[in-house]
């Protein structure tokens, strides 16, 4: 048997670490299609919440739109493109 401190648990963080997927301000998307945009792209999104990063993106000129594991973050950005935004992903 190993002593205690050689035993190890991992947390969920350090097995699937937190990814930032950034939305991008832009001169070309109106408000209404990127609340509509984050709605289809990320789930279980409010529409409050939606709105929230609109106005936030628009304001500063980004926004953490979602944190979550990495495969899903590519999964978000990959479905924000689609519908014209730009979006990133930053390690949290």
């Amino acid at each position: 048997m190993q002593p205690a401190e050689e035993t190890r648990t991992r947390t969920l963080d350090e097995l699937l670490p937190p990814y930032r997927v950034v939305l991008h301000n832009d001169d070309h998307n109106a408000m209404d299609h990127v609340i509509e945009a984050l709605l289809k792209s990320i789930s279980n999104l409010t529409r409050k919440r939606a709105s929230e990063i609109m106005l936030e993106t628009h304001e500063r000129g980004q926004a953490t739109a979602a944190t979550c594991p990495l495969e899903l973050a590519e999964l978000y950005r990959e479905r924000l493109e689609s519908y014209g935004l730009t979006a990133t992903i930053e390690r949290a």
